[in-house]
């Protein structure tokens, strides 16, 4: 059974439609699934690393709220709630 992404795959292990899953780490680390089951990291070296970002858009770029986001996402609060759900970040990178 395929997922059409990594939250539908999510879907599927925590309704018991699937037994196992390859998820996100910080969807594993979630309230929804925390304590479901047991989770283990596939190894850096077995992959490439998944690069995530943000981006303002065009017809954002005046919006107060959007920057008051951006602006949050380089906070060391958000980096420290990024950390507590798996994600690495760049200037923390693990190879």
């Amino acid at each position: 059974m395929l997922g059409e992404n990594v939250a539908h795959a999510a879907q599927f292990v925590d309704s018991g439609a699937a037994e196992a899953g390859i998820i996100a780490l910080s969807l594993a680390l979630s309230p929804t699934l925390q304590g479901k089951g047991a989770w283990m990291l596939i190894p850096a070296e077995w992959h490439a690393p998944l690069a995530q970002g943000y981006i303002i858009t065009r017809r954002a770029a005046d919006n107060a709220l959007a920057q008051d986001f951006a602006r949050f996402i380089a906070s060391e609060r958000a980096r420290a709630i990024l950390r507590r759900y798996g994600f690495v970040l760049p200037s923390e990178e693990v190879r």
